[in-house]
């Protein structure tokens, strides 16, 4: 392991131990554990490692705590297992969005990575396939994450972002979980330029990328949500933002919005009875169509069961896609976005990695004010990585 020689305001030496938060089984926020006595990881061969200074946190990170990933039935499962087992143990480091600076290198790793800050792929791929991802898994859920001081990783997932304009703490709510799943959604659905795509649960990670990625790819993002964000929304790119306190006459609203044309696909994080409701946006005028209504699905925010005529999908051709990671391509072109300032930071706040308890909490209690991702923060780079950032200082 060769030590780290050319980090501002950070140790030389590498330590043995480390602060880390351990989720130590499935409940709630008491099973998050901080330590300072956990084992610094060691890269291996084709690995960096990585002094973590900031990473996001998903909803996901709270969804396989809790066990709320049922793939068979209506009942709660303890993890999903795409690839046939479990691969959540305990205890588990979560935390997938990680930026950090290279410290060290394993073998086969060019030293002169060593300095370097980036930012992680956060997928565990089953393969060396680029355009495929079958079986997905992450670090944070299969593999231990982000919310500790060090991370070991492959070198080829930790992509080099200099861009100086960017803090540590913006870079990590640019993470690839929401955005790499914002670009799955998108082009599983063959989204083109000039196209009216709605976009639901627009004020959270996902929701947020994908009315930019909208604009880079030249569509036009309608925006879901509640109407005390709708200013920031619009600023963002949003084409138009519909209040989801108020679903009556859903589609007479996107008439009004989209000149009597229907909308060409939705990107779709809430599911539930919304569902039903997404689908007659695509279809109340097929003659003005030139493609099939399309449906992505990569969350479930507002119930995990929708009721729908199966009749309505398959007469109106209705396209639906599953999406849950994306692909290292997807991965590379993110990078490349973010590199040439095509993609901007959403970032709510920060908060200590020793205070993941409050974190978690003011995630699920959010008001009406919350936009974009929180970011964790190691309490050892707090001052000039999170405090910058912190909840306090951004209200």
């Amino acid at each position: 392991m060769k030590p780290d020689s050319s980090l501002e305001n950070d140790s030389l030496e590498i330590p043995t131990r480390m602060a880390a938060m351990l989720l130590t089984g499935h409940g709630g926020i008491d099973k998050l554990k901080y330590r300072e006595d956990v084992p610094t990881p060691a890269p291996a061969k084709g690995e960096v490692l990585v002094r973590i200074t900031a990473t996001a946190k998903n909803n996901t990170d709270r969804k396989a705590r809790e066990g709320l990933y049922p793939t068979k039935d209506k009942g709660e499962v303890t993890s999903f297992q795409m690839g046939g087992s479990a691969t959540l143990t305990f205890p588990r480091i979560q935390g997938a969005d990680v930026v950090g600076h290279v410290v060290a290198v394993g073998e086969d790793v060019d030293t002169a990575r060593i300095g370097e800050r980036g930012l992680l792929d956060f997928n565990l791929y089953p393969d060396e396939r680029r355009d495929i991802n079958l079986i997905p898994d992450y670090y944070g859920h299969g593999a231990d994450g982000g919310f500790a001081e060090y991370i070991a990783v492959p070198s080829d997932q930790f992509h080099r972002v200099d861009n100086p304009e960017l803090a540590d703490a913006e870079l990590a709510a640019m993470g690839m979980c929401s955005y790499q799943t914002a670009l799955h959604m998108l082009n599983a659905a063959g989204v083109k330029a000039g196209e009216r795509v709605l976009v639901t649960g627009a004020s959270g990670g996902v929701g947020t990328a994908l009315i930019q990625l909208c604009r880079v790819m030249g569509a036009i993002p309608y925006a879901l949500s509640q109407q005390e964000k709708a200013d920031a929304l619009l600023a963002l790119g949003a084409q138009a933002v519909i209040d989801r306190s108020d679903m009556a006459n859903f589609t007479d609203k996107v008439r009004a919005l989209t000149d009597g044309r229907p909308l060409d696909a939705v990107m779709d994080l809430v599911g539930g009875e919304m569902t039903d409701r997404f689908i007659d946006a695509m279809i109340f005028d097929m003659k003005q169509r030139t493609t099939y209504p399309r449906l992505s699905i990569a969350g479930a925010s507002g119930g995990n069961v929708s009721e729908i005529l199966w009749t309505r999908i398959y007469l109106y051709q209705v396209q639906i896609f599953g999406v849950s990671h994306g692909t290292r391509e997807e991965a590379e072109q993110l990078v490349a976005w973010i590199r040439s300032g095509h993609l901007k930071p959403v970032l709510h706040a920060a908060f200590k990695l020793s205070e993941l308890h409050e974190a978690e909490t003011y995630f699920v209690n959010r008001g009406n004010d919350y936009l974009g991702k929180i970011v964790i923060v190691p309490d050892a780079q707090w001052q000039t990585r999170g405090a910058p950032f912190a909840l306090e200082t951004r209200q």
